[in-house]
C-alpha cells in the first residue's frame, strides 16, 4: 500500500504520493514545471531547488502558468 499525503494547491486540499519534490508533485499533477511559477509555503522558490524540496504534508503551493501571447 502506498503512502499518502494531504497538500494545499492554489487553495485546494489535494492528495498525493508521499516522498516527491516539488519536480516530481509538479509533473505528477501535469504540470509543465518550464512554464510555471511556484510560491512554496510563502516564498517564491527558484527553479533550481525544486529537485531538492521535498514536498510534506501540509504543504501550501500556488501555482501560476505562464501564458504566452500577444499582438
Amino acid at each position: 500500500m502506498s503512502s499518502t499525503i494531504t497538500v494545499r494547491l492554489n487553495g485546494e486540499a489535494i492528495t498525493c504520493p508521499a516522498g516527491l519534490n516539488l519536480q516530481q508533485l509538479l509533473e505528477h499533477l501535469g504540470y509543465r514545471p518550464q512554464l510555471v511559477v511556484v510560491e512554496f509555503n510563502g516564498d517564491i522558490l527558484p527553479r533550481a531547488r525544486w529537485t531538492e524540496q521535498p514536498v510534506r504534508e501540509a504543504d501550501g503551493l500556488e501555482v501560476v502558468t505562464i501564458v504566452g501571447g500577444g499582438s
